[in-house]
């Protein structure tokens, strides 16, 4: 029973405040105003509230522009996590534009949907991504390419590093700042998770959405640690496989440092 109530409460909150700032942001998209970017953190914040979800942040956002933040990718809440943090937009597959809910906050977000599966589309696709880079967008990279089950770090894609490359050919100063970063669910009701339960907040692309949804409504209390590693300098002569290569290295080391209770 009180689980239940919890969750209705929690659903009905977060309608509320969707519905209220809706109008805003539609109107703030369509004058290109500064508040599109800023108003999304404002509604991560109170949603991951609603979930009981607490963010533990170690480092911070690199201040240098054009900024991409690289990312292991364990659950949708990685995307509430790090949007409550910075005024972030998203690299999303074309598929999600369409889902009910999530299609439309990623929409409301001016996520960059891409097409995954098209490997020829992928040098146009990274262009998309260095315009919104050059913009002054701190963009979003899962380069997974789908979620874990939040105990390790899946083989990182290289193919859309390249839009820091490109990016990097028409920045003022010649340079891009890609920035590893890694996410990491530690506790549950403050015990620690530990690999058996870390489930209960990683999102496997095989588990259906809506009962991963309730569960982590049911829970009601989750921790997620989130740190930034240190922003790696990119020109147009990098090489995305080199540059994907060390990202991937330092998010594994903070990764197994948060999962095994080190984070400094």
């Amino acid at each position: 029973m009180i689980a239940r109530i919890r969750i209705t409460l929690a659903v009905l909150f977060v309608a509320i405040v969707t519905l209220v700032l809706l109008p805003f942001q539609l109107l703030f998209l369509k004058l290109r105003l500064p508040w599109r970017n800023r108003l999304p953190r404002q509604w991560h914040r109170l949603t991951l509230w609603a979930l009981g979800v607490r963010v533990t942040v170690h480092g911070q956002p690199s201040r240098e522009r054009p900024l991409l933040v690289v990312a292991n990718h364990a659950s949708w809440l990685d995307i509430l996590a790090l949007g409550a943090i910075a005024d972030v937009t998203y690299v999303a597959k074309a598929e999600v534009r369409d889902w009910p809910v999530f299609g439309l906050l990623a929409r409301l977000q001016r996520s960059i949907f891409i097409e995954r599966e098209q490997p020829r589309k992928s040098q146009a696709q990274a262009g998309d991504m260095a315009g919104r880079l050059n913009e002054g967008d701190i963009v979003v990279l899962f380069p997974e390419g789908t979620t874990s089950d939040g105990n390790k770090l899946l083989p990182i894609k290289s193919s859309l590093f390249a839009a820091a490359t490109a990016a990097a050919a028409h920045a003022p100063s010649g340079t891009v700042h890609v920035q590893p970063v890694a996410i990491a669910y530690t506790k549950v009701h403050g015990m620690a998770m530990g690999h058996y339960n870390r489930p209960l907040a990683a999102w496997p692309g095989d588990v259906d959405l809506l009962p991963h949804l309730l569960g982590v409504l049911k829970e009601g209390a989750l921790d997620v640690e989130i740190s930034f590693g240190t922003p790696i300098d990119v020109t147009p002569a990098t090489n995305r496989k080199i540059l994907s290569a060390q990202a991937e290295g330092e998010i594994y080391d903070m990764l197994h440092r948060m999962l095994r209770r080190r984070p400094h």
